[in-house]
């Protein structure tokens, strides 16, 4: 496996881009640390494990959580290599769906694209509401507030609109958050971990945090219930591309991007596993846990283990490492927004691919990123369940756009040329692993997650997933003819064209 290359040997980003048929246009002012820090902030354990750690606690309780963790980052993992191999080829903000416009032909690239948007515009509505719950939580332990479906949707459009400001300023500002945020994280699971350890007066045995089996849902079946169960851990490991869609702001970005994606998946892993058994050795009360009056299980367990005003310091730890991550989201998805209005994909296209000349930000697509995250969220004024299934979109609609370019890449054999950074001899094996796990888990997180099935507990997760296809389909018919990722760049016309995007 290569991913150490000699300064000499690496290509002239601009020039490579110019090849992949690009005029470079995004201020490419981000190192390696920095690309590797916005996917581990998007990947985020204190957003991704912490708000569905409840789901967990139901979904087969501490076991899965545990063993789940463990066995899904190894196959996350295994995902992550691939894709870095293909990223390091093509080092593009497009990313997933030019990749697989390259290498399987344009209507491959069109799904691809459709389903990373899917993905990430619910991954901003599923961290940004996290952190509104949390923040509601938070305002219920100090004053008379109590949160409710209204209230709660208030608090995740400010943050929305809080995160769209921040990403209207050069890239170089959200790379400065996403280093803080690297080590926020990293210094915030250390501190939980560790007072969590101290101040409780007892703590669960080791046998319960890793042997626990509980199932609430309805269902009797317990290897189906583990299945279900998986999804903590499969949306927590995901946004990794963010390293790939933000490598035309970045520097060396054939080979960096790559390292980022693959970094930020293994520190992850190992900081995850060491969160999650922090909480659950520190629960005192598992039912109240569950049925805590906060509405955030982590909160209860908080305020049992550590009163208040621990609990306070730990919720602010929290909430800072969801908003970091939620700005790093919404940087992703808004490069990917850019990418694919340039290639005239979107309805609208010619706005959302503009960019401004202050601050070299893709400003109108920042913008539709948050307002489509707020849409995707609007089902959780009317049912209990829809966080659920908004954080099964984002699974659902991401994962299997990370296995696409990794099968096409497969498909294509010796035609596929890699970049830089690649894993000789491994990259077969380790990328038919990948494919075969990504076609399992979006099959699993289409199931429904609770018993009975009923409007309110149903997964729409499958609904959206079919939505969205539906319009990919219909606006391949109005939009086919114009749109394309260029084959090379230099001609008058694409000048002109790329021109047009510069505000």
């Amino acid at each position: 496996m290569s991913s150490s290359v000699p300064a000499s040997a690496l290509p002239d980003e601009e020039q490579r881009l110019r090849e992949l048929g690009y005029q470079p246009v995004l201020a490419r002012r981000m190192g390696g640390f920095g690309n590797f820090a916005i996917s581990f902030s998007v990947i985020s354990i204190l957003s991704g494990c912490m708000t569905l750690y409840g789901f967990g606690l139901g979904t087969g309780g501490p076991a899965v959580m545990m063993w789940g963790w463990a066995g899904v980052g190894l196959m996350v993992l295994f995902v992550g290599l691939a894709l870095a191999e293909v990223t390091s080829a093509y080092p593009t903000s497009g990313a997933l769906y030019y990749m697989a416009d390259r290498l399987g032909g344009r209507r491959w690239g069109w799904y691809t694209g459709w389903l990373n948007l899917l993905g990430l515009l619910g991954a901003i509505a599923g961290i940004d509401y996290g952190a509104a719950l949390f923040s509601g939580a938070l305002l219920s332990m100090h004053t008379d507030f109590h949160p409710t479906a209204g209230s709660t949707f208030v608090i995740f459009l400010c943050i929305l609109l809080l995160h769209a400001l921040l990403n209207l300023f050069n890239v170089r500002l959200v790379s400065l958050f996403n280093s803080i945020s690297v080590w926020w994280h990293l210094t915030g699971v250390a501190v939980i971990v560790g007072v969590l350890a101290i101040f409780p007066d007892s703590h669960k045995s080791p046998s319960f945090v890793f042997g626990e089996f509980v199932n609430d849902t309805g269902w009797s079946n317990p290897l189906y219930v583990t299945m279900i169960g998986l999804l903590l851990a499969q949306y927590t490991f995901s946004g990794y591309d963010a390293s790939a869609h933000l490598s035309e702001e970045t520097s060396n970005a054939s080979v960096t991007a790559a390292r980022g994606i693959v970094r930020a998946i293994w520190v992850s892993w190992v900081a995850g596993f060491v969160l999650l058994a922090g909480l659950t050795f520190a629960i005192q009360d598992y039912v109240g846990t569950q049925e805590s009056a906060t509405g955030v299980p982590p909160a209860q367990i908080f305020i049992d283990g550590l009163g208040t005003s621990g609990a306070t310091a730990l919720m602010l730890i929290v909430i800072v490492a969801q908003l970091f991550c939620g700005n790093a989201e919404t940087a992703a998805a808004s490069r990917m927004v850019f990418a694919f209005s340039r290639d005239n994909a979107l309805p609208g296209s010619k706005i959302w691919r503009k960019v401004s000349t202050r601050s070299q930000a893709p400003v109108p697509a920042v913008w539709l990123s948050v307002g489509l995250a707020a849409v995707i969220a609007l089902p959780s004024l009317y049912s209990a369940t829809a966080y659920g299934a908004v954080t099964a979109i984002n699974v659902i609609g991401i994962t299997p756009a990370y296995a696409i370019p990794v099968f096409l890449r497969l498909r294509a054999g010796d035609r596929f040329q890699p970049g830089p950074w690649n894993l000789g001899r491994w990259s077969k094996p380790i990328g038919w692993i990948a494919v075969c796990w990504v076609a399992f888990v979006t099959v699993l997180f289409c199931l429904p997650q609770a018993s009975p099935v009923t409007a309110d507990s149903m997964n729409y997760a499958s609904i959206a997933l079919a939505v969205v296809l539906i319009l990919a389909t219909v606006w391949w018919f109005v939009a086919r003819r114009s749109y394309s990722t260029p084959s090379a760049y230099g001609t008058d016309k694409e000048q002109a064209e790329i021109a047009e995007g510069i505000i």
